[in-house]
């Protein structure tokens, strides 16, 4: 299983706008193979700083989405609104911790 955790910080502005945006396409996501979960999270004290953690089957499954029409037309729209480059994590679990 795969952790995805997503930074994004917008232009103070635009954090509506993203919020209208994910809000129109989080079941799509949800619904898109091998996602078994997606949060959208704000920063409590930078209202305009958000992360996205989702939980894939697989990388493969992950990447399947990376490559799809959805994402492709979705972070086009997202990043149009950045303030800073996003930071992005992909994590799997490890039984040492």
């Amino acid at each position: 299983m795969i952790r995805r955790l997503v930074k994004m910080t917008f232009r103070e502005d635009e954090a509506p706008v993203f919020q209208a945006l994910f809000e129109k396409v989080k079941g799509d996501i949800r619904k898109f193979p091998g996602c078994m979960h997606l949060e959208l999270w704000q920063q409590h004290d930078q209202a305009n700083v958000f992360f996205t953690f989702s939980l894939w089957e697989s990388k493969e499954a992950l990447d399947q989405y990376r490559n799809s029409a959805l994402f492709a037309e979705t972070w086009k729209q997202t990043k149009a609104l950045f303030a800073a480059a996003p930071e992005v994590w992909s994590l799997e679990f490890s039984s040492q911790a």
